[in-house]
This record gives structure tokens, C-alpha cells and sequence, in this order.
């Protein structure tokens, strides 16, 4: 009898943890919200990263409000920040770190490594797209494997980790297109649009007025990021759900009969599994934040256009076209969902 009733009890405890947790997740998005005005699903969406374990770039003209986002969601959170600007002459060891001669009180010489920027909870990759390739990628192994390989040393990244980089729109100036290979390791790209005029009016407002250089005090703290993340990631998600998302991703590709006309004739590439991976994941993510314990199909359409957007190669025609990516997923997933 002892044993039949403590089943029932834990499923209470964690329906109240959960609860808990749902509520501190609407805090934390209402404190990044008083900052950040105006885009609450671009606010959701960086949470969703951030609970799913993935990382995000999030493209958008300049002045748009992209690092005071990142800035705000770090004040909120009881994590260490780090920001790096990237500008065409930054190196990797600015952001790996690097080997430091030093002297000790004996006069003896020795090498130590003097630990860079990417040792963070929440690492912001300001303008990513304005370093070379070789810089950018610098970031891989950290997105991938969550540790940092330097001068011969491996050592592992503090969990959690967030990286959130932010990039101008490429036919800007000055920029470089970021390798398709660290593309594909950020779990959502998140775009940022003009406001409309009442968002403009309240962001002004708030921009100019004694608002601007209130405090946000921590909302999440370390322990609790983590225990977020280890609950994500038992939220279920039916066969169904997980069928319905391959067909979408091979839909994407243009050589496959599931494949619309408008992919085949105008995508090079379609997703990587690793899409498919991070659809999931947000979309656990997403479903635990709304406070339910599986994965709809609501959570898959709101999520299929930020994890696939930036894994979708065109073709040469597909560029000049000026077709938009999430309308080519859009009829992908339309097309898989006949299927």
C-alpha cells in the first residue's frame, strides 16, 4: 500500500515543480520584456534556447536592440556574462584565451594559460559575422562539445552554457557569411524586425526615461537552469511528432520526391538531421514553458521556421528570387503533413 501511494506523491511533486517552474520562466520573460519591448516572441524564443540547452543567432539591422536583449536575459539570470565584440582583426585567442610567460617568487619561468572570454555561462558573440572565418570558428567545439581545446589542453565549459550571437544582415557591408558547418550548430535563428509604431512609441519611452537604467534583478539562478534543462529534456514527444518532423525535414531537400516544386527548383541543400534535433528540443522546451508534459503539433509549426531558416542552402536561382526561407519550410511542412 506504502508503495502504490508513492507513485501518486512524486507525480504531485513534480506537477508542483513544474508549476513552480512555469512561473519563474513567465517572471523571467516579463523582467526581459520591461527592457526589451515589443518582440515577445523573439524574447520567447531566446528563452527556449537557453532551456533546451541549444544556442542562437539572432539577425537584425543595427539598432534594432539585439545586445540590449542578451544583456537584459544575462541580468536576469544569476549566471557569469561575457560579451565579445568581433571586428575583422579579432583573433581566436582573444576568445579561446592564451599562454602567459610568468615568474614566480623563486625567479623560475613557466607558462600558464590565461583563460578567455568563452568561459561563460552566457557568452555573447556581438556582430559574429564581422570576423574572418577562422575567428568564427573558433566557437565550434565550445557550441558542439562544450569544452575548449588550447595548446594541447581540453577543458570542459561550466554548465550551463548560452552562446548567443548576433549578426547583421549579410549584404551589409563589412561582413563575412558564416561557414555552413557553424550555421548548423545554432539550434535557432532568430530574426529581428522593425517595430511597428506603437512598439517604436513605447521603445522610445521607456529608452529616453528613468526606466532605461533600472536594475533587473536575477530571476533564474545556475541550479535551477540546470534542473530546467534535465525536465525539457524528459518532456515526451510521441512517434507521431517525431515521423511527422522527418518527413518535414526531407521535404526540405530538393532531390527527394517529397520535396515541393519550389524547393526543388530553388534549394541546393536541405536541413541536417541536427535540424530535426534541435525542433525537438525547442519544441520540449516550449511545451514544458506552456506548462503541458508532451509535444504538440502547435509546438513543431511555431518552432519549424526558427530551426530550420538557417540550414536551408538555396541554389543560385533560389537567391535571385527572392523567395524567403520560412515560406519554402512552410510549404515543406505542408507538403509532409499530405504525405
Amino acid at each position: 500500500m506504502e508503495a502504490e501511494s508513492a507513485e501518486p506523491r512524486e507525480l504531485a511533486d513534480l506537477e508542483r515543480e513544474l508549476e513552480t517552474l512555469r512561473a519563474r520562466l513567465a517572471s523571467l520573460k516579463e523582467a526581459v520584456g520591461r527592457r526589451f519591448l515589443g518582440q515577445d516572441e523573439v524574447v520567447e524564443l531566446l528563452l527556449l534556447s537557453l532551456l533546451s540547452g541549444g544556442h542562437a543567432l539572432i539577425e537584425g539591422v543595427p539598432g534594432l536592440g539585439k545586445t540590449t536583449l542578451v544583456r537584459s536575459l544575462s541580468a536576469a539570470l544569476d549566471l557569469r556574462f561575457r560579451r565579445i565584440q568581433f571586428t575583422p582583426d579579432l583573433m581566436p585567442g582573444d576568445i579561446l584565451g592564451t599562454r602567459m610567460l610568468e615568474e614566480d617568487a623563486e625567479g623560475r619561468r613557466h607558462f600558464t594559460f590565461e583563460r578567455g572570454p568563452v568561459f561563460a555561462n552566457v557568452l555573447l558573440a556581438d556582430e559574429i559575422n564581422r570576423a574572418t572565418p577562422r575567428t568564427q570558428s573558433a566557437l565550434l567545439e565550445a557550441m558542439q562539445e562544450g569544452q575548449v581545446t588550447a595548446f594541447g589542453e581540453t577543458l570542459p565549459l561550466e554548465e550551463p552554457f548560452l552562446l548567443v550571437a548576433t549578426q547583421n544582415p549579410i549584404e551589409m557591408e563589412g561582413t563575412y557569411p558564416l561557414p555552413e558547418a557553424q550555421l548548423d550548430r545554432f539550434q535557432l535563428k532568430i530574426q529581428i524586425g522593425y517595430p511597428s509604431e506603437p512598439e517604436l512609441v513605447a521603445i522610445l519611452e521607456a529608452s529616453t526615461g528613468p526606466a532605461a537604467t533600472a536594475a533587473i534583478d536575477p530571476v533564474l539562478g545556475r541550479e535551477e537552469v540546470r534542473r530546467a534543462r534535465a525536465l525539457v529534456g524528459q518532456v515526451p514527444v510521441s512517434e507521431e511528432i517525431v515521423k511527422g518532423v522527418t518527413r518535414l525535414l526531407l521535404a526540405t531537400h530538393p532531390d527527394r520526391p517529397e520535396a515541393p516544386e519550389s524547393v526543388r527548383r530553388l534549394v541546393r541543400h536541405g536541413a541536417s538531421p541536427r535540424g530535426g534535433e534541435a525542433l525537438l528540443k525547442a519544441a520540449r522546451a516550449r511545451a514544458l514553458a506552456r506548462g503541458r508534459l508532451h509535444v504538440s503539433e502547435e509546438d513543431v509549426a511555431a518552432l519549424s521556421a526558427p530551426a530550420l531558416r538557417h540550414r536551408l542552402i538555396l541554389s543560385y536561382e533560389g537567391e535571385a528570387s527572392q523567395v524567403g526561407v520560412d515560406e519554402l519550410i512552410a510549404e515543406a511542412r505542408e507538403r509532409a503533413q499530405r504525405s
